[in-house]
């Protein structure tokens, strides 16, 4: 497999010598093709004769600048200038170990989403650490994690980390310059912690690796040398320190984080000072010595030198703000100890402990994340499959996360919950969106919150329920144009959704096969995604609708006590959902009619006749269902309709009252990946079921002895099936023992685990990230390998059909040429 093409940049500051070994162990000692690796040499205006040596180097690109850009400046001009697809940054003082770079391609071929690697850092001798992890204060202050310690092999293990050193790390290039390269006002210092800060706020991850080795040997940096007390280091520190939080936070958090950073910055130039207020005896006539080492003031001037640089940090804000994908809460476990002060003086660390209370920074980096779900359908206390789903998605999110659930049907009257219940009109729902950190919907919700199609948000979306295979059924009373027109807008929903989402929830293992065709079909199923994960479940994830965890527990009368004509002794068959035009309840009436010869005790129940939704029309279906009971003198002695649904917290003294549960379909490609959502009903209230053949519950029913199923439009098959769960009561009682079994793996926190595991840690599509591009481009044949092809086509053809067939292909080559369409 070819590799790409590498483009390393080597920075030459002071100490041509360095460089030059740095440059000669990067040809000679590298283990990685020479056609395939470019090596660029930015002399960051050195001005000791250095660059006429690195010149007379073969092979190295050498790039002068007129001034001193600093490290950040330096690597992005030689960034600019390089033509590989990855770029690589070493120091000028580093010997790279020969697998570095293959090492670090490894990672971006086998992981598409990660955007740069971290190397491992090592001293020159190879004993102690100086980079295997970061870490970030919330005062913004980078720093590298057990630097100075042994290398004991503890930290051998990949890992995603905040940012990698710029002394060692590989970037993807289309995403280095998705993101501007580093920052060049930083001129050094944090530039490469605020550019793995941004990336990873884009969706990007940054991945240590410890095969990516390198060696360093440090020298005097060029803000000391400048100065010679260090002064211009911690300057150059505190200022870019400033700027990466200035930047990278979210206004929530900046609006606490800057005021405690400021502070502090303040607190730890007095402290490098031993400049201490409450010894300066103002009212006293003699002058104080107020003289200020050059230490300490350097914290004043970064303050200084930040507030100048704000209208260029406010640009640059405004643009990483508008892009991100991720939370500062997502980067928390990222920045490791986000609450450690991070220097032992001690005022400075007195002065930490008082603003981390008075700020409250605790519940800053602890806030939780806000998920917003949307819905269209009824939030009320009659809920149909689509809220109740939704309802539960919020509830179950809402143990970890700031959840709000927002339905857009104005018919609502939301009952209470431990998170928000809103209504909202289309035209309000940007407000919530741009309020969320992370969006569930389902349905047509996309098409009503348009500005998700182009947010970089990161977008759940809920595909549990095929609309467009439903609609096959719903809509055969139309029109044929109609029901091609309506066809053509939910399929565009449909399609729409699985184009944008980053994550999707399906409800069984059929429907996540009809998905991922529609993904494959619809150009989804990238390498960048199958190569990120090839089963695709990070994508793609079964998650079944869900019961409660406690089993039912009757709060009042029901079927037995509501509806004349039920006795206490009654057997009873309940139809727990709606009834619509892809189920199938004729051939039960018809069963119940069988039934009714020689069973007087036997009564049918559908326990909802008009759907809780009112922008969901009354199907056809149920007034032929009325229509064959009267007909067959069933309603009211063995068929019963009740015809308001149950409010969704009573249904369980429905459930209760029933002996067993049924559900009936026709067969078609809608039951093929229908999912019942009212059959988890029937098996949290350990009813036996019966069944029509087709669906997934009816595999589960057959597999796991829940019950009976029949095949389809059969009412002998059905009436008996309902006979022997009715009154066989040894059968009964061992589906009920089975059902036990079953319905724990159906609890909604078993059901949305994987949605749960998704929130904790969200993140774009490996495909949606902007700068996702291959990283070996197949270039275009030479000459000689094009006339090769062509002979072996010309034999292909004559073997396949002789003189016509070639004459045929060579006909519609021409064609193609002519439409400029050939290869």
């Amino acid at each position: 497999m070819a590799l790409p093409k590498v483009s390393v940049v080597v920075v030459n500051y002071r100490g041509a010598d360095d460089t030059l070994a740095c440059l000669r162990a990067l040809r000679e000692d590298l283990d990685y093709p020479a056609d395939r690796l470019e090596l660029v040499c930015v002399d960051n205006a050195s001005g000791d004769g250095g660059a006429e040596r690195i010149a007379g180097l073969a092979d190295v690109r050498l790039i002068r600048s007129a001034e001193n850009l600093g490290f950040a400046g330096g690597c992005n001009l030689g960034a600019e200038q390089a033509t590989g697809d990855v770029l690589a940054f070493l120091n000028n003082d580093a010997r790279p170990h020969p697998q570095w770079l293959k090492a670090a391609v490894e990672v971006f071929r086998r992981e598409p989403g990660v955007g740069a690697v971290a190397s491992k850092v090592l001293n020159w001798d190879g004993t102690t650490i100086d980079f295997v992890d970061g870490g970030l204060t919330w005062f913004g202050m980078g720093y590298k994690r057990f630097a100075g310690e042994p290398d004991d092999g503890a930290h051998d293990d990949p890992r995603d980390v905040l940012f990698a050193t710029g002394s060692a790390m590989v970037v993807r290039r289309s995403v280095f310059a998705e993101l501007d390269g580093f920052d060049d006002d930083f001129f050094m210092f944090y530039e490469d912690v605020d550019l793995g800060w941004r990336m990873n706020l884009r969706g990007w991850r940054v991945r240590y690796e410890p095969a990516s080795l390198t060696f360093h040997r440090h020298h005097a940096s060029m803000a000391k040398a400048d100065t010679g007390d260090g002064a211009r280091e911690l300057y150059l520190l505190e200022r870019n320190a400033l700027a990466t939080l200035y930047k990278n936070y979210s206004d929530e958090t900046l609006a606490k984080a800057l005021p405690g950073a400021l502070a502090l910055a303040v607190r730890r130039a007095t402290a490098r000072g031993e400049l201490d207020p409450t010894q300066l005896e103002i009212n006293r006539q003699a002058t104080p010595d107020t003289t200020v080492p050059a230490p300490a003031l350097a914290g004043f001037l970064a303050i200084d030198q930040f507030v100048e640089l704000m209208p260029k940090l406010a640009a640059k804000r405004k643009q990483i703000q508008a892009t991100r994908t991720r939370t500062d809460a997502d980067l928390l476990g990222l920045m490791r100890k986000a609450m450690e002060p991070a220097y032992p003086l001690p005022r400075y660390l007195a002065a930490h402990d008082i603003l981390v209370e008075a700020l409250g920074l605790d519940e800053v980096f602890g806030r939780p994340r806000k998920v917003l779900v949307i819905t269209g359908d009824a939030i009320a206390e009659r809920m149909a499959g689509p809220a109740i789903r939704a309802w539960h998605i919020a509830d179950v999110l809402a143990q970890e996360h700031d959840v709000r659930l927002v339905t857009t049907n104005a018919g609502s009257a939301p009952p209470e919950a431990r998170f928000p219940v809103m209504v909202a009109k289309v035209r309000e729902l940007p407000s919530h969106v741009d309020w969320a950190d992370l969006v569930v919907l389902q349905g047509h919700a996309l098409e009503m919150a348009q500005s998700l199609k182009k947010s970089p948000k990161i977008v759940v979306c809920d595909m549990y329920d095929p609309m467009h295979l439903e609609l096959l059924e719903q809509g055969k009373d139309d029109t044929d144009e109609q029901r091609e027109l309506d066809l053509d807008g939910v399929t565009d929903v449909v399609n729409n959704q699985l184009e944008r989402g980053d994550f999707f929830l399906c409800a069984s293992e059929r429907q996540r096969h009809l998905w991922l065709g529609h993904l494959a079909a619809i150009g989804r199923l990238r390498p960048a995604i199958y190569d990120t994960d090839p089963t695709v479940r990070s994508l793609l994830a079964v998650a079944p609708f869900g019961l409660d965890g406690k089993p039912p527990q009757r709060t009042g009368p029901a079927i037995k006590d509501r509806l004349p004509g039920i006795g206490a002794e009654d057997k009873v068959v309940l139809w727990a959902g709606g009834v619509y035009s892809w189920f199938d309840p004729l051939t039960l009436v018809r069963a119940m009619d069988l039934i009714s010869i020689e069973h007087a005790d036997a009564r049918l129940v559908f326990l909802g006749m008009k759907h809780p939704n009112p922008d969901v029309p009354e199907m056809d279906i149920g007034a032929r269902t009325r229509a064959l009971a009267e007909q067959l003198e069933l309603t009211g002695r063995h068929v019963f309709f009740n015809e308001n649904w149950v409010p969704y917290n009573e249904r369980q003294n429905w459930l209760l009252d029933a002996d067993c549960g049924v559900t009936t379909h026709f067969e078609h490609v809608e039951t093929t990946f229908a999912f019942r959502t009212r059959v988890l009903d029937y098996l949290w209230s350990s009813l036996p079921i019966v069944t029509t053949d087709g669906d997934a519950f009816a595999d589960l029913v057959r597999a796991e002895g829940l019950g009976v199923v029949v095949p389809a439009e059969d009412p002998a098959a059905l009436a008996n099936a309902l006979v022997k769960v009715l009154y066989n009561p040894e059968f009964a009682q061992a589906c009920r023992e089975r059902i036990a079994v079953v319905r724990e793996r159906f609890t909604w926190e078993t059901t949305l685990a994987p949605l749960v595991e998704f929130c904790r840690d969200p993140r774009p599509a490996a495909d949606r990230l902007p700068g996702a591009k291959p990283l070996v481009r197949n270039a275009p044949l030479g000459r000689l390998a094009a006339l090769r092809r062509d002979a072996a086509l010309v034999r292909e053809y004559l073997d396949a059909g002789g003189p016509k067939e070639l004459a045929k292909r060579v006909t519609g080559r021409v064609r193609k040429l002519a439409r400029g369409t050939d290869g």
